[in-house]
């Protein structure tokens, strides 16, 4: 699981069937405290907007939340931080 920092959308004009729909976001990840690499995350939860705080997971399971058979993303945004404890 990672955590991260929405920094704005990303546009696929040409894309596979199975992503009709699915939004995608650039994320700058967070590790340790600090802000990381840039990311493009498939946004499961459709409602992430710019500056939100969000976790996201990756690999294989990133895939299966869709339930639409073989969607090639490999990392999902599957949900919101409220809160963050550590100083950026």
């Amino acid at each position: 699981m990672y955590a991260g920092i929405v920094m704005g959308s990303v546009t696929a004009t040409v894309k596979d069937a199975n992503l009709e729909g699915i939004p995608f976001l650039l994320v700058r990840k967070i590790e340790n405290g600090k802000e990381g690499d840039l990311i493009i995350a498939a946004d499961q939860t459709r409602q992430a907007g710019l500056g939100d705080h969000i976790y996201m997971i990756g690999s294989k399971e990133a895939a299966r939340i869709y339930r639409r058979g073989n969607v090639p993303v490999d990392v999902s945004i599957v949900g919101f931080i409220d809160t963050y404890n550590e100083e950026l």
